[in-house]
């Protein structure tokens, strides 16, 4: 049994409700939903929630510390929201956020567009990409979509990384 789960859950200033299997986080930053597994039971109490299992299979021991990490970080980001800041490099390299597209240049022939999902916010400041959203899954994988398009490569360091990521460097061919 999860180490997370055992302990409940302190909600803080939102309001955690499950009703017809979906979890419903509400605050003052935005509202998030999740569907609930079956196997796994969410009681709300007063000021905290617990989650345990509906019975003693593998799959519910293993998805209620799965469900409590879902859990906190929802109210987490319900009040503070999560941010992921992206960093381009490269000359000539440039991003800019065109009505609800990340548009891409990056050395390719043509430009990249990529559609911005709905509960997340992009602002772009020079090289530096911004994205904010209640909801650490969805700012988390757009982020990583963007930096699939063209990760830093290892003799130059050009390419998009995240803020605070260290670029290990290969030293290149010698001159003799």
């Amino acid at each position: 049994m999860s180490r997370l789960a055992k302990k409940p859950i302190s909600v803080g200033k939102a309001d955690v409700s499950v009703a017809s299997g979906v979890l419903t986080v509400k605050g003052s930053k935005g509202t998030l939903t999740k569907r609930v597994h079956p196997s796994v039971n969410i009681a709300v109490e007063s000021g905290s929630v617990a989650i345990t299992p509906k019975d003693s299979s593998r799959l519910a021991k293993a998805l209620i510390g799965t469900y409590a990490s879902h859990v906190k970080n929802m109210v987490q980001g319900v009040e503070t929201p999560y941010v992921k800041k992206l960093i381009l490099d490269g000359v000539g390299y440039k991003m800019e956020v065109k009505g609800k597209d990340v548009v891409l240049t990056v050395g390719f022939s043509h430009t990249v567009p990529l559609a911005i999902p709905e509960d997340v916010t992009a602002k772009v400041e020079k090289n530096v990409m911004t994205l904010e959203s209640a909801n650490k899954e969805s700012v988390g994988q757009f982020a990583a979509n963007i930096r699939r398009i063209k990760p830093p490569e290892p003799y130059l360091g050009k390419g998009i990384r995240y803020e605070g990521e260290v670029i290990r460097r290969k030293q290149g061919k010698k001159a003799v």
